[in-house]
């Protein structure tokens, strides 16, 4: 009977947060109301709840008009781009070089090849902004081109499973920009010489958003984060990314009501793995910054749950102690498999600072990545509650062991 009345919670939580409440991206009304959801469910459960807020922006677009002569292109608004309307002939660009050195004065630029191979890193993104990244940002901002319209393929390891995917989605970028599918690119570039109308409805909203953290503390000042972002990319339901990871922390918080361990806990919903930004991210480490060594561990929960195959763990960075109480807790490979590291995700910012991390998926984790995140097709349908209590168990023994 307690594991059936954890499966009926388990699916409350997750259809009040990925069906009930709608959009939840980083500035929407859905994000705020899942935060209060989150934040009302720990406080339930005995947790001391805070919500660091910090500043974002939502974005709203309306229509897209792109023609070449008489001939209208199908293309994508690039999340967070300004709005124009405007005529001119394009100028191409595959590669950094061609973009370096040629004009575009008073042109659209139009990238394809090697300069759309994945999606560029957000200026301010500071986990991971490649050169390559930076000097395609450099080369814009002396070029200025009206606008740009990237043809684009699939980027899985940055963009999830959305095709096209937008080469560009920052808001600190303030160039208009458009992505369009290779099939529709060839429309542009067979006529490259011919004059191109793009009218782009798009505006940038001031907003606020906050970080949800549950703590309870321990017998010493040490702690361990358990981490899943509960923003999800604009118009998906965002199921495995991330409803299941904020959905475990629920549960795991609902077994720890009684909890009086040596070390502290704290459950982080952060709020912003979805965000060209991360401001959740940056607002928890620059609160924690000089307390950062006092984290024991971070364990990162992002695409679990998945209803085909088991569920997958990996330690990083992690001493002898903490890899053998995990092999443990997730143990002998009837619900869990051992996968090879990966960073994508929360936990690479907690080992960028230091923090041992054991990261949480599901075992099709490159599967998903590739065809389902980031795309409408991330429903609860896709989801074995079963897997989600599975984990949250096996959270709460690697607890016991780690105290232990």
């Amino acid at each position: 009977m307690e594991k059936e009345m954890m499966l009926r919670q388990i699916k409350t939580d997750l259809i009040e947060i990925c069906v009930n409440t709608g959009n939840r991206h980083v500035g929407s009304q859905g994000n705020r109301d899942v935060g209060e959801y989150l934040a009302g469910r720990m406080a339930q459960a005995g947790f001391q709840v805070t919500m660091p807020e910090f500043d974002c922006i939502d974005w709203e677009h309306g229509e897209i008009v792109l023609r070449t002569g008489n001939s209208p292109v199908e293309a994508f608004i690039s999340p967070y781009s300004p709005s124009c309307e405007l005529e001119s002939f394009l100028v191409t660009a595959a590669n950094i070089d061609e973009l370096e050195n040629k004009d575009f004065t008073g042109k659209i630029a139009l990238f394809h090849g090697e300069l759309c191979r994945e999606q560029i890193a957000p200026r301010n993104f500071e986990f991971y902004n490649p050169d390559e990244h930076k000097r395609i940002l450099r080369a814009l901002d002396r070029k200025q081109p009206l606008a740009v319209i990237a043809i684009t393929s699939r980027n899985p390891e940055l963009a999830g499973g959305q095709y096209p995917f937008p080469l560009f989605e920052d808001g600190d970028l303030d160039i208009p920009s458009v992505y369009l599918t290779e099939e529709e690119g060839e429309k542009l570039l067979s006529s490259h010489s011919s004059q191109v109308y793009l009218k782009i409805d798009s505006r940038r909203i001031s907003a606020k958003g906050f970080n949800v953290i549950g703590s309870k503390g321990g017998i010493d000042q040490r702690r361990i984060v358990f981490c899943a972002h509960y923003d999800a990319k604009k118009n998906t339901p965002g199921a495995l990314d991330n409803g299941t990871g904020v959905v475990a922390l629920l549960a795991l918080a609902d077994m720890l009501k009684g909890y009086k361990g040596q070390y502290g806990i704290e459950l982080l919903a952060v709020n912003g793995e979805d965000y060209y930004a991360a401001p959740g991210q940056m607002n928890y480490i620059a609160s924690n910054r000089e307390q950062i060594d006092r984290v024991v561990l971070a364990v990162n929960l992002d695409g679990a749950g998945y209803i085909d195959g088991k569920s997958s763990y990996c330690c990083l960075e992690c001493d002898e102690n903490i890899k053998s109480a995990a092999a443990k807790a997730f143990g002998n490979g009837e619900q869990f498999v051992t996968a090879e590291p990966w960073y994508q995700s929360d936990h690479g910012w907690f080992i960028q600072y230091g923090v041992p991390a054991v990261a949480i998926t599901s075992e099709k984790f490159m599967y998903l990545t590739t065809e389902i995140t980031h795309t409408p097709k991330d429903s609860i349908e896709k989801v074995d509650l079963n897997r989600i209590s599975e984990i949250a168990c096996a959270l709460k023994d690697l607890i016991k062991l780690l105290n232990e």
